[in-house]
């Protein structure tokens, strides 16, 4: 290869990498999501409650209980931004008894807090027609209603669009890990339930409304709306409530404006030590299992710098 060639090539692959390194990164820029909301009661979280003898913050636990009774309104509830645009919910949930007739609600609503009226997204655990099956019921902003549940195509309840898969029903005294994802650009719901033990996902489904979900105000559990049998309850605790909303990745060091997020914070108490006086030697810290990929403005400097050096090996070799 003569010198000359040898150079053009050296060239012609410092191009592209500089070319190239911007636009690998490019793929970075995106989205993020935005805590909303909170908490893993490890503290009281002073949510409202109309019946505090059912629902309310269990400190001996560290989780939230709830007793759910048709046909009494009792319910509990926190406040939150109006929710605009994609969004995830999710909570831990232990059901210990569910009568006959009972639901388990909860979700993300209106203003009304009543899961008959939009607009909103509520999860469902019930005992009824088909024993112990879980729902994924929304009302949407123009007020109309949809439901799907994990009976085997129950189009009475669903219509159409039903569950087609096998019947998936839940157990009492077991702990589930629930996850509902709005997609505004699809316009999709999705609920997803796993066992928490294992993380294996036991049932998920979707509804597809042809509007967009907004102005969703509150965390909501309860039994608004639900005019069963009284003196049957849904009775447990949930735990690890979280909701993010996604939003635009914001650019490198600037800040994201808006209502900070409510969360509840764990006291770290403060720790005196006195520092040793005998020397020794710190072990190298850990390689992370992940890390951040370097942005375009830092790699780009490397790669020419590396390619430089290897066109000068290969003149220097040719010189020689």
């Amino acid at each position: 290869m003569s010198l000359g060639t040898a150079c053009f090539r050296c060239l012609a692959l410092l191009c592209v990498a500089v070319v190239a390194v911007p636009v690998l990164a490019a793929g970075d820029a995106g989205t993020t999501q935005k805590v909303i909301y909170q908490t893993p009661f490890s503290s009281d979280p002073h949510w409202e409650t109309n019946s505090p003898t059912y629902d309310y913050w269990d400190p001996v636990t560290g989780r939230y209980h709830f007793s759910i009774e048709p046909s009494t309104n009792n319910r509990a509830d926190i406040a939150i931004g109006n929710m605009e645009g994609s969004f995830n919910f999710e909570y831990d949930v232990t059901l210990e008894r569910v009568d006959d007739g009972a639901t388990f609600r909860f979700g993300v609503t209106g203003e009304e807090m009543d899961f008959n009226k939009g607009p909103n997204i509520v999860t469902m655990f019930s005992n009824g027609k088909y024993g112990n099956i879980m729902s994924l019921h929304l009302v949407t902003t123009g007020a109309k209603e949809m439901e799907v549940n994990s009976a085997n195509d129950d189009e009475l309840t669903s219509g159409p669009s039903a569950y087609k898969g096998s019947t998936v029903r839940f157990a009492l005294n077991k702990t589930y890990h629930v996850a509902v994802e709005y997609d505004d650009d699809s316009k999709t719901t999705t609920m997803r339930v796993s066992d928490k033990a294992t993380g294996q996902e036991i049932w998920s489904y979707f509804i597809k409304t042809v509007e967009n979900l907004h102005d969703m105000n509150h965390l909501y559990l309860g039994s608004r709306g639900d005019y069963g049998a009284m003196y049957t309850h849904a009775t447990g605790y949930i735990d690890n409530v979280r909701l993010t909303k996604t939003v635009a990745a914001a650019p490198q060091n600037e800040v994201t404006s808006g209502t900070p997020a409510v969360t509840e914070q764990t006291p770290v108490a403060a720790v005196t030590t006195k520092k040793p006086v005998v020397t020794h030697t710190v072990p190298p810290a850990e390689i992370p299992t992940e890390t951040p990929e370097s942005p375009a403005s830092s790699l780009t400097p490397f790669v020419a710098i590396c390619l430089a050096g290897i066109c000068s090996a290969v003149l220097c070799g040719k010189r020689s």
